[in-house]
């Protein structure tokens, strides 16, 4: 998986590209889908973190654990959620040696551009979640969602450093499981300056029967929910996997 500039040296400006109280809502969602594990939740795992504009808002609700690939954008998340622990980590293969009551997976999960990718998250999520707990998956598309797209959005903060970007999403062949966002961002410095950044990205779109079957394959009952919104976009489709007690599966390998 490529290290792109903005999780990288520009992952400073993330907080102007994608603001902390847009994800108000989104992130009170997720808690109660994660509360609505067989037992009671108290540490969650979130994979796949970044700035940590998700757990900003979910903290008050869990002890959070946050595992991120990219050094920089846990730096930044760091900032905003010191009370959270932090660690280095891809979620394709990170094993942090405990389990928790839950694991949260946002749309990070979107670069795992392989089913084999896939598959290896899921697997994480699975590692390190206790039986009675709940595994949520929250991609941007599935096959059945996905449609070329494009949006153009930005924000400035109080000394004068303002983002503006444009992003667009499309799929050169429907046939495989990828497709492309195209980035561009105009960053503006406090002494004026302005430059230009084009970045590639390669997502995953997967049709909702194969999430279902990954999650299933990993150990986890699986399931597919709409999320709940009211902002101005289709809504997610969400999926929980939720780990069976110790006393169920020994019963259904009986």
């Amino acid at each position: 998986m490529p290290k792109h500039q903005f999780y990288g040296e520009l992952a400073e400006w993330w907080p102007l590209v994608s603001p902390v109280d847009e994800y108000t809502e989104e992130a009170g969602f997720f808690a109660d889908l994660i509360r609505g594990a067989e037992n009671p939740v108290n540490c969650v795992l979130e994979l796949g973190s970044g700035g940590g504009h998700n757990a900003f808002h979910m903290k008050a609700y869990f002890k959070l654990t946050l595992v991120d690939i990219s050094d920089e954008m846990l730096a930044v998340s760091s900032l905003l959620n010191p009370e959270c622990e932090h660690s280095a980590g891809d979620m394709r293969s990170a094993r942090l040696g405990r389990d928790f009551d839950a694991v949260f997976v946002h749309d990070a999960v979107d670069y795992m551009a392989s089913a084999d990718e896939l598959s290896q998250v899921i697997e994480t999520a699975f590692h390190h979640c206790r039986p009675g707990g709940i595994a949520v998956f929250a991609p941007d598309r599935t096959k059945e969602t996905f449609k070329e797209e494009h949006d153009c959005d930005g924000n400035d903060d109080d000394n004068g450093r303002g983002v503006r970007y444009l992003e667009w999403t499309w799929d050169p062949d429907p046939g495989d499981d990828w497709a492309l966002t195209e980035y561009s961002f105009l960053l503006r410095e406090t002494d004026g300056s302005v430059r230009a950044v084009h970045e590639t990205h390669r997502i995953g779109v997967f049709s909702r029967e194969r999430w279902l079957k990954f999650i299933a394959e990993a150990g986890f009952e699986s399931e597919a929910i709409t999320e709940v919104t009211t902002e101005d976009r289709e809504p997610r489709e969400v999926f929980v996997g939720r780990r069976p007690t110790r006393r169920y599966a020994d019963r259904a390998r009986a």
